[in-house]
């Protein structure tokens, strides 16, 4: 690459790469450990050219994805909750949730499992009882919800923003709009190369760039795919009827098609999405177009089961999914660098784990026990 081989004069403990959802939360709790921290975004805070805009994420507890996720979550819950206390900012609404299909559908067969292997408060509703307790959605006849209490919204712009307050407030060092373009990690340390020629050094680096995480670390052969996602609003027709406090959030899961999911209305609009689009995508060329007949797709979704919502169409967002071949994460040290740790591939269910990856993350940096077990998101699984 051309690397100059001059030494900085600052030595960090650790640099992390990517300062989004999971990068920001990094550098917050390493910085709060009291290591000294350097984050590095190629784009601006809280940017929208990665995975995590677009106003609202679901975060829920019951995780139809594995039980195993479970323990993780009710961490994530008192650290979101910690930060929004620290940070004076809104980062949560708990609106509900309800999981909705077929009784043997993954959505619902799995939301039920995790629920009752970890004894997680829900109810469960046939088709009538749904239509009674929340009069927008229209479930099929056949198809049954899973309710919880405890499920609701994130906003990840303004979860991004508070991590990074707070890894600034303990001391972090946070540089936007600066590009590395590779890193070397060695017994004495860790060098990274950035785009215009100069050099870092530190003792550890994480590497949380999103989807362009493959490609940060390209010498560990994890098969990546970027998919493209498009998120969906809509004037409804009745926004009383969709207010949060009158709708949950919602997945619904339906033989032959992809799950989708939706939000009530927070002031701008209601929202739908399908999870996963087969349709590729490069982060560096990524169309953020979107044409008429995806919105028609949307609100065709959002028609069958919330129709009062489906209203006239308002505005969309493409984001991008980092999708492993098993969609569980990567957390863990790189396999053949010891003082590289990688926290990617978060395959569209990560936002709501931000806080408890960078908790984990951060332990790993500073060599202590990451209270958790990882074996599911080993990096070594795919080589």
């Amino acid at each position: 690459m051309g690397r100059r081989r001059t030494r900085l004069a600052v030595r960090y403990d650790a640099v992390v790469l990517g300062l989004g959802a999971m990068g920001s939360a990094v550098a917050a709790h390493a910085a709060g450990r009291g290591m000294r921290v350097l984050g590095i975004e190629r784009f601006g805070p809280a940017h929208a050219r990665g995975s995590s805009h677009g106003r609202t994420r679901i975060i829920r507890q019951a995780y139809f994805e594995s039980p195993a996720y479970v323990p993780l979550l009710r961490r994530a819950y008192e650290l979101w909750d910690a930060l929004a206390a620290r940070t004076a900012t809104t980062l949560r609404a708990q609106t509900g949730g309800i999981f909705v299909g077929r009784p043997e559908t993954p959505v619902v067969a799995g939301t039920i499992a995790s629920a009752l292997r970890w004894q997680l408060a829900h109810r469960i509703y046939d088709a009538r009882e749904l239509r009674a307790h929340f009069p927008a959605v229209t479930p099929r006849d056949d198809e049954i919800g899973v309710y919880e209490a405890v499920a609701g919204a994130l906003f990840p712009e303004a979860g991004v923003r508070a991590h990074l307050d707070a890894a600034a407030e303990d001391g972090a060092e946070l540089r936007f709009g600066v590009q590395a373009t590779g890193w070397d990690a060695g017994d004495a340390g860790v060098r990274v190369a950035l785009a215009d020629g100069t050099h870092l050094d530190a003792e550890r680096i994480a590497i949380c760039a999103g989807p362009w995480f493959a490609r940060t670390a390209p010498d560990l052969g994890i098969p990546l795919r970027i998919e493209r996602n498009v998120q969906f609003w809509f004037a409804p027709n009745d926004r009383d009827a969709v207010s949060p406090e009158r709708l949950p959030i919602w997945c619904c899961e339906r033989a032959g098609a992809r799950m989708f999911y939706g939000f009530p209305d927070f002031g701008d609009g209601a929202k739908v999405a399908h999870h996963g689009s087969g349709v590729d995508a490069d982060p560096d060329a990524f169309d953020r177009s979107v044409r008429d007949d995806e919105i028609a797709v949307a609100r065709t979704a959002l028609a069958s089961f919330v129709p009062v919502a489906a209203g006239p169409f308002l505005r969309a967002a493409p984001c991008m999914y980092s999708n492993t071949p098993d969609e569980h994460f990567v957390i863990g040290a790189h396999p053949r660098a010891a003082r590289a740790v990688l926290a990617g591939g978060f395959s569209g269910h990560g936002y709501k784990f931000a806080p408890v990856v960078g908790e984990i993350v951060a332990a790993l940096l500073a060599d202590a026990d990451p209270g958790f077990p990882l074996g599911l998101f080993a990096p070594a699984r795919f080589t």
